[in-house]
């Protein structure tokens, strides 16, 4: 199902609007809330780094935390007005709605395959290599296979798993 077409499966959610320069969601804020973007532009930030902006009408913001049961691990800003679906209660929507938790584990899943690939054309590239920049194999194997659940993301060296 395309990105736009997945809107129809929202329909009759709350709709909240968002002014250009409001933060939707806040790293390290636990909401458990689903957005659905309707229309306008979003960006995402992780820390002040912005890594990704879409206008995509169906994408879809706050799912990692409410999977996981964990805070939101980026902030979500409209760069310019937007409307949206809002889910407050993410986790137990997604248990009553099987069509749209099975079409966000899709989503997930291309997601997942796609960093996979890139991932791995990266592990290929530091293979051989012999100087510091040859323990970027070892940790990109760990990342590929790693299934614990308590994984912490960020460096053993700091305290900020942002790091």
């Amino acid at each position: 199902m395309a990105m736009g077409s997945i809107l129809a499966l929202f329909e009759g959610l709350p709709e909240q609007t968002f002014a250009a320069g409001d933060v939707v969601l806040q790293e390290g804020d636990e909401t458990n809330k689903l957005y659905i973007l309707i229309d306008g532009l979003f960006e995402i930030l992780k820390g002040d780094v912005r890594v990704y902006a879409t206008s995509e009408p169906g994408a879809m913001f706050g799912e990692v935390s409410a999977l996981l049961g964990i805070p939101h691990t980026a902030t979500v800003k409209s760069a310019r007005p937007c409307r949206a679906y809002v889910v407050d209660d993410a986790e137990a929507y997604l248990y009553s709605r099987p069509d749209i938790a099975f079409w966000l584990s899709r989503l997930l899943a291309r997601r997942l395959h796609v960093v996979t690939g890139y991932l791995a054309d990266l592990k290929a590239q530091f293979e051989d290599r012999s100087d510091h920049l040859s323990m970027v194999d070892e940790v990109l194997g760990t990342l590929l296979h790693h299934q614990d659940e308590a994984f912490v993301p960020g460096s053993d060296r700091y305290d900020d798993p942002k790091v």
